[in-house]
């Protein structure tokens, strides 16, 4: 999608400080750090939430789900625990209408978290 903020980064039109790449998913640093470690993790294929997900999306989203945990562990937060986040339209804080998770870490995280 042209006008989108993660797809124009996936292009490399956007710098970003990348984290992990391959031909599914891209995985940069969260210019707005919520945590000492913020990263984000998107399916390269454009996909707008969660709630937009299609059943022939299960092989991206199911290969993005074991790179969180690699990410995790490059990050040093593998051990010590993280929080894995996705927001899903405007009440849900969605600010990027691109499918997108959050790994935090790095520090004690609250709970409740809303």
């Amino acid at each position: 999608m042209e006008n989108c903020l993660f797809c124009q980064i996936i292009a490399g039109e956007i710098p970003s400080q990348k984290v992990y790449e391959d031909k599914f998913v891209y995985a940069f640093q969260d210019i707005r750090p919520q945590a000492p470690v913020h990263i984000l993790v998107i399916p390269k294929r454009h996909i707008s939430s969660a709630q937009s997900v299609l059943g022939t999306d299960g092989e991206i989203l199911g290969h993005l789900h074991t790179i969180i945990p690699q990410i995790a562990e490059s990050a040093g937060i593998a051990e010590t625990g993280y929080r894995v986040v996705t927001n899903v339209g405007r009440h849900g804080q969605q600010t990027v209408p691109h499918l997108h998770y959050h790994i935090l870490g790095g520090r004690q995280l609250g709970w409740p978290p809303g």
